[in-house]
């Protein structure tokens, strides 16, 4: 079985690049396009792996991350932050908040697709939170 990717943006034509470069590389791929509906999608779904922007309406990024680590049931999935947010301060929250791979905007497909296989690769299939607290990759 692919594994299963939630990509989470408010722009929807970001979503469909990453959603169309993910499905090429023989991932699954479901959407959504605020904070709510990814912590909704996330308990719906159990996705291996999410990739995720910070500035979003409702909740942003940042917040979403924070659930995501507060509930065991979700705590090991790997998240990929992808925003436009680069400055230093933006970054170094991230990794303080347990982000796996913070990749900034504008981004190339080939790079996100790059850091997937990585992070899916150290944890030892991506199996969604049952990896047994498998190494991070911090890449910047």
């Amino acid at each position: 079985m692919p594994k299963k990717i939630l990509a989470v943006d408010d722009e929807r034509h970001i979503v469909r690049l990453v959603e169309v470069n993910l499905q090429r590389a023989g991932y699954e791929v479901v959407t959504a396009y605020d904070g709510r509906e990814a912590l909704e999608k996330v308990k719906a779904e159990n996705p291996d792996l999410v990739v995720l922007d910070v500035m979003m309406p409702y909740m942003d990024g940042f917040e979403v991350l924070k659930n995501l680590k507060a509930d065991p049931v979700t705590a090991e999935i790997p998240v990929i932050m992808l925003t436009a947010k680069a400055q230093d301060a933006d970054v170094f929250r991230g990794w303080q908040s347990g982000v796996d791979c913070y990749l900034t905007k504008p981004f190339n497909p080939m790079e996100l697709l790059t850091f997937v296989k990585r992070i899916f690769d150290s944890v030892g299939g991506g199996s969604g939170g049952d990896s047994g607290g498998g190494s991070r990759i911090k890449i910047g």
